[in-house]
C-alpha cells in the first residue's frame, strides 16, 4: 500500500484520489468546481487522520516551497504554504535567526504547523505557531483569495490556525522568527526519581529556561514509577549559525513483519536511555538536530513500528488536576501492558493561542506512543480519553485516529466555532466522523423538540 498521502501513524490508508497544488489552485480560481470535498496535505506528519480525505481528494501542498523573502532586521519571512521548517532554518539560521516554536520535527510544512497550530518545548514563553503567525493568502472555494490578518479577515485567520485545513488553501504566510544567538543549545540533563519530583521543580524550570521537557520512564514501576529525566535547555551565546548540511543520514530500508518496538526492548531502551542521559549533570552544548529533532536522524522510523503503525495519544490535563491525573494515565497504560516508545510530559503555559480551536490550553501535556495491537490497544486508548476528559482535560486532534465524537465535543464545546467558517468545498476523514456526527445529532435533536 503506498504511503505517499498517508499519515505519519500509518493506521489509516493513505488517500487515493490527489491533485497537485498547481491544479487545485487554478480550478479554484477559474471557478471550477469537484464532486468530492478537498483537503489541503502538506507533508504527512500528522499521527491520525486530520490530514486524510478518505471519501474526497488531498492538495498535494508540496510543490509551494518558495520561501518570498526574509527581512534580516525584523525577523518578518514570507514564505509558501509547502515550506518546510528545515528550510526556514537554514534560510534564517546565518542571520541569527531561529523559528519561535518548532514541534519534534523540521519536516513538517508552513501549512501544515499553522493548520495543526503545532506547540513545543517553549509554549510557556512563546505559546503556538500561531501567535507569531502575521498573515496568511488563502483561497477558498468562492474562487477568492483573502489576506487574513489580525486587523483584516481576522475571524479566517483565527479559524485557519489550527483549523486542520478546513478553511481553504493556504498559499502563503508571513511569520515573525525570534533572534538568538545560536541555533545550538545548551542542554541540561536531570534525572528525578518521582512524577511528585517532577512537578516540584517544573514550574521553575519553566521560568528559568527557554525549553523545558521530561522524558518519562513509562514501563517503570512499583517505586520507580514515575521517574525519568527533565531536560532543559536555552539558545547558545556562540555556536552553530549555519543549520548542519541534511546528509542521507541513517534510515529504517523496509517494513519489518511485525513490531519491532515491543516491551522487552522497551525496557532495555529506556534503561540504558536514562543512564546515558544522566551521566554528566553539569550543562552541555547540543546541536539543533539533537536537541529539538532527534528522531529525524532516522527515515522512515516509523516504520518500526510494524505494518499496522502507531497510535499517538496526546492529551492536557489542568495544573491542578495534573498530580493526580498524569500517574493514573501512566498506569492505565502499564496495566494494559502497552508500553510507549516515546513519552514526553511538558508543561503548557497560559499564553493564548489566536486559534478558535487550538490543543494547547494551560496544564500539563502527555503524550504517549504505541504500537496498534488492535481492540486491546483501542480499548487503552478510550480509557486514556475518558480519564483525561474526567479530570477536565482535552485530547489532541491532529495526533489522533480515533477519539469519539463526544471525546471530541468535550476537549473543544466550542467546536461549532470552527464549523461555521469552514469552506463548505472542504472536509477531512477527522471532521467528518467527530464534528460532523456531533452537527447530524445535534440536527436531530431539533427536529425531535420540532
Amino acid at each position: 500500500m503506498s504511503s505517499a498521502h498517508g499519515s505519519f501513524g500509518r493506521t489509516t490508508p493513505p488517500t487515493q484520489r490527489v491533485l497537485q497544488a498547481g491544479e487545485a489552485i487554478a480550478a479554484l480560481k477559474g471557478g471550477a468546481t469537484y464532486p468530492a470535498m478537498l483537503l489541503p496535505y502538506g507533508n504527512g506528519r500528522s499521527y491520525g487522520d486530520s490530514c486524510q480525505n478518505q471519501d474526497g481528494l488531498v492538495v498535494d501542498m508540496r510543490s509551494l516551497d518558495r520561501i518570498e523573502s526574509f527581512d534580516p532586521r525584523t525577523g518578518l519571512l514570507v514564505a509558501q504554504a509547502g515550506v518546510q521548517l528545515a528550510q526556514i532554518i537554514d534560510h534564517a539560521a546565518p542571520y541569527g535567526f531561529f523559528p519561535a516554536v518548532v514541534p519534534g520535527t523540521k519536516f513538517v510544512t508552513l501549512g501544515g504547523a499553522i493548520a495543526n497550530d503545532v506547540h513545543g518545548k517553549n509554549h510557556h514563553r512563546r505559546g503556538t505557531f500561531g501567535c507569531h503567525v502575521e498573515a496568511i493568502e488563502l483561497l477558498r472555494s468562492d474562487g477568492k483569495t483573502y489576506t487574513c490578518t489580525r486587523s483584516s479577515n481576522a475571524r479566517l485567520l483565527t479559524a485557519t490556525i489550527g483549523g486542520m485545513g478546513l478553511t481553504g488553501l493556504i498559499l502563503s504566510a508571513t511569520i515573525r522568527l525570534m533572534p538568538v544567538g545560536s541555533i545550538d543549545v545548551v542542554e541540561t540533563v536531570t534525572p528525578f526519581g518521582s512524577l511528585d519530583a517532577y512537578f516540584d521543580r517544573a514550574e521553575e524550570a519553566d521560568r528559568d529556561n527557554e525549553y523545558a521537557v521530561a522524558w518519562i520512564d513509562q514501563l517503570a514501576g512499583g517505586r520507580a514509577a514515575g521517574r525519568g529525566l527533565l531536560l532543559t535547555g536555552n539558545h547558545a551565546q556562540r555556536g552553530q549559525s549555519v543549520a548542519p548540511a541534511r546528509a542521507g543520514g541513517r534510515s529504517v530500508p523496509f517494513q519489518p513483519p511485525i513490531n519491532v518496538l515491543n516491551r522487552p526492548f522497551l525496557k532495555a531502551f529506556n534503561a540504558a536511555y536514562r543512564w546515558s542521559r544522566s551521566r554528566n549533570p553539569a550543562p552541555q552544548p547540543a546541536s539543533c538536530e539533537k536537541f529539538f529533532f532527534p528522531l529525524d536522524g532516522v527515515r522512515n522510523w516509523n516504520r518500526l513500528y510494524g505494518p499496522r503503525g502507531l497510535f499517538q495519544h496526546q492529551s492536557v490535563i489542568p495544573l491542578d488536576a495534573a498530580r493526580h491525573t498524569v500517574p493514573v494515565l501512566l498506569h492505565a497504560a502499564r496495566e494494559a501492558g502497552q508500553g510507549s516508545f516515546l513519552t514526553v510530559l511538558k508543561r503548557f503555559g497560559d499564553l493564548r493561542s489566536p486559534g478558535m480551536i487550538s490543543f494547547p490550553r494551560p496544564g500539563y501535556t502527555l503524550t504517549l506512543d504505541f504500537p496498534n495491537g488492535g481492540a486491546a490497544t483501542l480499548a487503552l486508548l478510550s480509557e486514556l480519553d475518558a480519564i483525561t476528559v474526567a479530570a477536565g482535560g482535552g485530547v489532541n486532534p491532529y495526533k489522533d485516529a480515533r477519539m469519539s465524537a463526544a471525546t471530541f465535543a468535550a476537549t473543544f464545546p466550542d467546536w461549532q466555532r470552527l464549523e461555521n467558517m469552514r469552506d463548505p468545498a472542504f472536509m477531512s476523514s477527522f471532521w467528518s466522523r467527530t464534528a460532523m456526527r456531533l452537527k447530524l445529532r445535534d440536527h436531530a435533536a431539533l427536529k425531535a423538540a420540532e
